[in-house]
């Protein structure tokens, strides 16, 4: 039905996706500060606590769960990825390359974060070198060579 490219893009794109959900479940109160940016600063409820002080535990387990919903997702396709490429170096190559891409667009819309030229040239480096991968053909053993005489 799908072409094994597209079940490596998506992988690399549910591979970043995973590595998103492990930052905000895990990080150090990434949920905490969007939730009291979102509501423009601490508001009190009950004493003591804020919404934010609560609100951020059940975002931690959702995440969680979607850690682990995104990594056997992505395991899936990835299989399938290796099961409908003509080689199993497309499949990794193409997923790896979606991965880097993916993770910089995720990282500047989630956390506005903003690469330097360094790390643009760095990852086209290795996307070139990704794609010079990509495009080699696989040698073929020449007949008899690939057999030992027992």
């Amino acid at each position: 039905m799908f072409s094994g490219s597209l079940y490596a893009l998506l992988a690399g794109f549910l591979s970043a996706a995973s590595s998103l959900s492990a930052k905000l479940s895990l990080g150090a109160d990434y949920l905490r500060e969007m939730c009291e940016s979102r509501l423009g600063g601490r508001t009190e409820t009950s004493g003591w606590t804020t919404d934010c002080d609560w609100l951020h535990i059940p975002l931690r387990l959702l995440f969680g769960g979607l850690l682990f919903t995104c990594n056997a997702v992505m395991w899936t396709l990835f299989s399938k990825a290796l099961r409908h490429c003509s080689s199993s170096a497309r499949a990794t190559v193409t997923t790896t390359a979606s991965n880097f891409v993916s993770s910089a667009i995720l990282g500047r819309v989630i956390f506005g974060e903003s690469h330097a030229a360094l790390w643009w040239v760095g990852i086209s480096l290795t996307l070139c070198g990704l794609l010079v991968i990509h495009g080699s053909t696989p040698q073929a053993l020449p007949q008899g060579e690939g057999k030992k005489d027992t």
